[in-house]
């Protein structure tokens, strides 16, 4: 007997701040990856689908992204912020 199947996994990416195309507050933003891979006795062989989200934390809503789009936002999140940095002081004693 051969046991097959599909298992999905949810990998949480990154926590954006966004303007919600649904509430339209601007509000934090969970990017997750689905991915849906085929198994063969219970282990997990190759990915069948990938499917990108972003989820509203004020109001719950989806929207599913391109790889492309997805990929970018990831990105931006990573890429360094542009802030001052604050100088150590020395102090003359």
């Amino acid at each position: 007997m051969i046991i097959f199947g599909t298992r999905g996994y949810v990998y949480q990416l990154a926590i954006l701040t966004l303007v919600c195309g649904g509430c339209g507050n601007p509000s934090a933003h969970t990017l997750r990856k689905y991915v849906t891979k085929f198994t063969l006795f219970f282990v997990p062989l190759f990915p069948v689908s990938t499917k990108y989200r972003t989820q509203c934390t004020f109001c719950g809503i989806e929207h599913q992204l391109p790889r492309e789009q997805a990929e970018g936002m990831l990105a931006t999140a990573a890429a360094p912020q542009n802030h001052p940095t604050q100088q150590p002081r020395h102090h003359q004693g």
